[in-house]
């Protein structure tokens, strides 16, 4: 595959050429699973999404031009999937199994597009959101985080010439190949990436994913992101996220509904998938409180995904729940996922090596890592916190709790009411970079 000169292009942007968006299949895998389950079940919910900066102190309404932001919306919303890419979706072995996708949704999915947004400014912030039926604005959350940090990327590198350009993106390359010869020590290491959401820039995220395909060989499992397992023949990658537990729970008319939310949600996921893709996302309203009450057969499933405590305090909080319930530890699978880079997954990797089988998924700190790579320190170069969270559900305020209590989001009241609910017990406050 010919490489492309980054550099060149980022200097010469053309609108035809480089759309942040090409594909409503430029998202994250999961985001295609959750949302054939939702058009099964739950086809008549109406959500609210919404933009959060997590990092206040950067006033995105200030570094992106309304305009350009706007632009690149409309663009996402002109989008309809391909029929290449339904082929592709219908034909397309995922997790060992043919035809995940039922013929009927993907004949839905032909048809879509994305329904319109809302944007304002307050504060030196964007408000942006998303209204309807969540089978219908639920794919809105990839594109939209993906469309501000490259917008924010883009106008930091405007001013900059093509030889500074140049001399960015080698130490950028530099910087992540010693990352992959560091990686490349650790026998049996799975690593996938899940760096979408949050990319420095398509065309980078790109990069990376072909450099881990050389670089690390069968020890890169695939990509999340949708568009480039197609283009580059790779796995397709990813599970469910707190999306689901979140509404399931905003709907919920009693107490019992409310504590039975989180296996819920994983029965209704259990009526469509099976296998590698029975994995627990345990964290939305705490880990130890979803562990103190799960019921028996979740100790059944493949493995979990521990994605707001720290790698190794949460993963031995499952491991230790797994010999409890008595199963076999080095049966299961753990994903770790939050925040990593080479350090924690080399820590963590040795950690539990011969204990559990594992995995790493790969985001920001490989598609967005430019720290020390700018010849002037240049702060739109890094990567902040932001997310794109259900906040309503059917008139109802969603709410997530998770392990981090800064990663918690919803109405201050709600939240309050949850902790109350569920409890507050194991949960470590930390500092979120990404």
């Amino acid at each position: 595959m010919a490489k492309t000169d980054i550099a060149r292009r980022v200097y010469n942007h053309a609108w035809k050429l480089d759309p942040i968006i090409r594909s409503l299949i430029d998202t994250d895998f999961y985001k295609l699973l959750m949302l054939q389950m939702i058009w099964k079940l739950y086809p008549d919910v109406d959500v609210t999404f919404q933009l959060i900066n997590r990092t206040t102190r950067v006033r995105l309404a200030e570094e992106i031009d309304e305009q350009e932001l706007r632009a690149q919306l409309d663009h996402v919303r002109s989008l309809k999937v391909s029929k290449k890419e339904l082929i592709w979706l219908a034909g397309n072995s995922f997790y060992g199994r043919t035809q995940i996708f039922e013929p009927e949704f993907l004949s839905w999915l032909a048809d879509l597009q994305l329904p319109p947004y809302e944007l304002s400014k307050r504060d030196g912030q964007y408000e942006l959101t998303f209204r309807g039926r969540w089978v219908e604005t639920t794919l809105w959350e990839i594109p939209a985080l993906a469309i501000v940090n490259e917008l924010r990327s883009r106008a930091a590198l405007k001013s900059l010439g093509y030889f500074t350009l140049d001399v960015i993106y080698a130490r950028a390359k530099a910087k992540m190949w010693e990352k992959v010869e560091r990686l490349k020590s650790l026998p049996g290491l799975r690593i996938s990436d899940f760096g979408t959401r949050r990319r420095h820039s398509f065309l980078w995220q790109r990069w990376c994913v072909e450099a881990l395909k050389e670089g690390i060989g069968d020890a890169f499992t695939g990509t999340s992101n949708v568009l480039l397992a197609m283009d580059s023949d790779l796995e397709a990658v990813g599970t469910n996220a707190h999306e689901l537990p979140m509404v399931v729970a905003a709907l919920a008319r009693s107490d019992e509904e409310l504590a039975a939310a989180p296996y819920q949600v994983l029965r209704d996921w259990n009526r469509l998938y099976n296998g590698n893709l029975l994995i627990v996302l345990p964290d939305a309203f705490g880990t130890a409180s979803f562990l103190r009450n799960a019921p028996a057969w979740v100790a059944d499933w493949t493995g979990f995904r521990p994605d707001s405590a720290p790698p190794i305090e949460g993963g031995e909080k499952i491991v230790q729940w797994w010999e409890k319930m008595g199963r076999d530890p080095a049966q299961k699978l753990l994903i770790f996922s939050d925040g990593l880079d080479v350090e924690a997954m080399i820590d963590t990797y040795r950690h539990f090596e011969g204990r559990v089988r594992m995995s790493f998924g790969w985001g920001t700190n490989l598609t967005n890592d430019f720290a020390g790579c700018a010849p002037e320190e240049n702060a739109g170069l890094m990567p902040i916190s932001i997310v794109c969270k259900v906040v309503e559900a059917n008139g109802r305020p969603a709410v997530k709790l998770s392990d981090n209590p800064r990663k918690a989001t919803g109405e201050a009241a709600e939240v309050e009411r949850y902790i109350r609910f569920f409890g507050s017990e194991d949960r470590i406050d930390q500092d979120v970079r990404v």
